[in-house]
């Protein structure tokens, strides 16, 4: 009997011991929670006053961004930004009606939230996973653009893009994110209601995705580390 006793002891030695071992890795399969952190760089507008050029009429941009990272494969971010497009008819071959012409130039405020999906684990730690400290990554989501004028839009918008993420030290990520964001309406490129605009300048309805204004954003950003996942494994 004591043998016995002494044989089931040894299991659920071994069980304890397994599940802390599992614990252990589970916990520590992300290291940090979240990310938090600005960014910079450059916005440019497709539309009716430029429809292919993706990098005519370079703005500024900038922006706050938070990021939860689920596991090295997965995040969720919200970001805050603010940029600027401008646009001219006379860079496009589109004829308007009585030959008019058009430009402008305007302020908009983007609030989006994406899904991240990271093609290679991101970490700087745990090479047993097999990690990678840089990591090109997709992005998609749905967020709210406002453009404030004497004609303000405000609508949904859907974003697409791709990233590359660089962990250069604990802590501190570098990233580069190219993303485009298609909205739901045609009045990105109108700020003023007077005379003529490009909202809907051929006067003819359309669905949802078709004859509607895109813009641009290529951003550089730094983010900080917060809310450690792993705690230290202990058999008290």
């Amino acid at each position: 009997m004591r043998h016995a006793s002494g044989k089931y002891q040894n299991i659920r030695k071994l069980l304890a011991g397994l599940l802390v071992l599992f614990s252990c890795t589970t916990v520590v399969a992300q290291e940090y929670r979240y990310e938090i952190g600005g960014m910079a760089g450059t916005s440019t507008y497709l539309g009716d006053a430029n429809q292919t050029n993706l990098f005519l009429g370079l703005n500024p941009g900038v922006g706050l961004v938070f990021r939860k990272n689920i596991n090295f494969r997965w995040a969720l971010k919200t970001d805050l930004m603010w940029g600027k497009i401008s646009g001219d008819t006379k860079n496009t071959e589109n004829v308007f009606f009585d030959h008019a012409e058009y430009k402008f130039s305007r302020n908009f405020f983007d609030l989006g939230g994406q899904v991240e999906f990271n093609f290679l684990p991101y970490s700087d730690k745990f090479a047993y996973l097999n990690t990678s400290r840089i990591a090109p990554y997709l992005l998609s989501g749905l967020g709210f653009t406002m453009a404030p004028g004497k004609q303000t839009a405000f609508g949904l918008h859907f974003s697409l893009g791709l990233g590359v993420k660089y962990k250069i030290k604990n802590r501190i990520n570098l990233g580069v994110e190219y993303a485009i964001r298609k909205l739901f309406g045609d009045g990105f490129d109108s700020p003023d209601s007077e005379g003529f605009n490009l909202d809907n300048p051929y006067k003819i309805n359309s669905g949802a995705l078709k004859n509607k204004d895109w813009y641009n954003t290529l951003m550089f950003s730094v983010t900080w580390d917060f809310g450690p996942n792993n705690r230290e494994c202990t058999n008290k």
